[in-house]
């Protein structure tokens, strides 16, 4: 089975090793050649992932049309914001492709989540997307982990079983696309309220309180955008929600701390700049598209408040005892 992989960050270098282990012949893109060059040489990324390295028999390319020649499956794995120009570059050689999105996050200036973007370049309806649980630095230790699998096509579902599905991925499948990319986006940003409570000093209870109050919210955002509210109990939803809001693994997590410790303007300034926090991004993307929408998600008003515009963060102490 042949894979187009784009993307050799961490969580694109995990799936490759889940891919070779199952026997797939791979291809990953990269659009930087330093980065093409350095993975051909010593196979590895150890700020990203130590102690790992990707098999000898993927082979590395900066070309776009290598990447999608011949494949069987396209595999999406780059931050949201590059997913629009991404898609411009791969349309003059997608046809029937069956491509997976293992992206999470909405497009800031449109408000698209990534299905949604490829859609608008591509003709194509092989469309699936995976979310769920699973830290880069988790999956290559071939430890059991859970991800949804999202998708109406059934031939794409089979291939990204295939791809994807061993002795230590489960994949359980929906049809609900819409329901599983608000999960994996919204999970993000929740954190940061998880983590501003650990730089507020406050324990587990608190944060299971948090956790709880956010299960409900999610499920009034994925009813918002015509989800199946049922998809905040699958591991795309309360799964990742879990891990995220409760790991300092995460990057969403560590940026709220920093806001909760009330950090300078310039700490908090560094760690964006040297850091992805999909979270931040998507926040502002969700704020405004629920404004539009005018469905009421307190919630997310405060922590955009407190991410955004500055608020105290102590005021989500409050607000959790005060929400109705």
């Amino acid at each position: 089975m042949k894979i187009g992989l784009f993307g050799c960050g961490a969580y694109g270098m995990a799936l490759s090793s889940i891919m070779s282990e199952n026997k797939c012949d791979i291809t990953m893109w990269t659009k930087f050649e330093e980065e093409k060059e350095q993975l051909e040489k010593t196979r590895k990324n150890e700020k990203l992932i130590p102690n790992f390295s990707i098999s000898e028999k993927i082979k590395l390319t900066t070309n776009i049309k290598e990447c999608i020649e011949d494949k069987d499956l396209l595999v999406i794995a780059i931050p949201a914001a590059f997913i629009d120009s991404l898609a411009i570059e791969m349309k003059p050689y997608i046809k029937d492709n069956h491509i997976v999105i293992a992206t999470k996050g909405i497009e800031q200036e449109t408000g698209l989540f990534i299905h949604q973007i490829l859609e608008k370049y591509l003709d194509t309806e092989n469309l699936a997307v995976i979310s769920g649980p699973s830290f880069a630095v988790d999956l290559v230790t071939k430890m059991p982990a859970g991800l949804t699998l999202a998708t109406e096509n059934e031939e794409t579902e089979r291939l990204t079983k295939k791809a994807l599905s061993n002795q230590y991925i489960k994949l359980r499948t929906t049809k609900d696309i819409i329901g599983t990319e608000i999960c994996g986006s919204i999970k993000n940003v929740i954190a940061l309220s998880a983590g501003m409570l650990a730089g507020l000093g406050a324990n587990d209870s608190t944060t299971a309180m948090l956790l709880t109050e956010a299960i409900h919210d999610m499920r009034e955002i994925i009813d918002a955008f015509n989800g199946d509210k049922k998809t905040v109990l699958s591991f795309a939803g309360f799964g990742d929600l879990l891990l995220t809001c409760t790991s300092v693994k995460s990057r969403n997590f560590r940026f709220g701390k920093l806001l909760g410790e009330k950090r300078t303007q310039e700490e908090i300034k560094e760690y964006l700049s040297n850091t992805t926090v999909e979270g931040f991004y998507t926040l502002e993307s969700i704020y405004k598209l629920l404004k539009d929408k005018k469905v009421s998600i307190p919630i997310i008003d405060l922590i955009y408040d407190i991410a955004v515009e500055g608020r105290n963060p102590e005021c989500l102490l409050t607000f959790l005892v005060e929400k109705e």
